[in-house]
């Protein structure tokens, strides 16, 4: 049977739905590419990424909808938990891709296999756009592992490690509820809550297996 479940198994990775973003104006040119930048990175797709690194944690909901989702978003498991960038970095949640002028991209690898496509690039889209619209710059790119730069991040840039915080931080983000109106931000938010209230009332296999005969 196929099954789109973020984590699935204890025995291998999470599945994961990455996204690459670029961008082309009215006659086909990549707007993220600047031959002469550093590693061809235009100031629009400086801007891009900035704005991921910013915002996208308040989409988080968006781009893992269920509670499983949280099990693959952990630490060491090939799977982003802060909005940290990196250029060719598969360890960060932001990867900058480069190359020739028609495949200089922007990869998101926060989305796990379980998210609404449409909304997880609406979430992804409208961080990206503040970032462009406000040009912003991003922080220094991560060099190595990516995890082990979460510690210093601020707290903003870390991503909720369960589903009702993440539904919280949707909730609360004026920035989402300009973007996407407060009519889908209450709905959403709602429904992950709900979502949340479904598992915490019910008994699964992990509690009897470790409680039914120590208890």
């Amino acid at each position: 049977m196929a099954t789109f479940m973020a984590k699935w198994s204890m025995d291998y990775p999470g599945q994961s739905g990455h996204f690459h973003f670029s961008l082309v104006d009215d006659q086909g040119a990549n707007r993220f590419r600047d031959a002469d930048a550093e590693h061809g990175m235009s100031a629009l797709q400086r801007a891009a990424v900035a704005g991921l690194e910013s915002y996208l944690g308040d989409y988080l909901a968006l781009l893992a909808p269920t509670v499983n989702s949280y099990a693959r978003l952990v630490k060491g498991a090939w799977a982003p938990t802060a909005a940290t960038w990196g250029v060719e970095n598969r360890t960060a949640a932001i990867r900058v891709i480069g190359g020739g002028g028609s495949s200089q991209r922007i990869e998101c690898r926060v989305c796990g296999a379980d998210a609404n496509p449409y909304l997880a690039a609406a979430g992804t889209l409208a961080a990206m756009w503040q970032g462009m619209e406000d040009d912003l710059r991003p922080s220094p790119p991560v060099a190595g592992n990516a995890y082990e730069a979460e510690d210093s991040l601020p707290p903003e840039r870390r991503f909720p490690g369960q589903l009702r915080a993440a539904a919280d931080r949707l909730d609360r983000s004026s920035h989402a509820r300009h973007l996407l109106g407060d009519a889908f931000v209450d709905h959403f938010a709602m429904t992950r809550r709900w979502e949340c209230r479904e598992y915490e009332r019910h008994v699964n296999d992990w509690q009897l297996e470790r409680y039914f005969e120590i208890i």
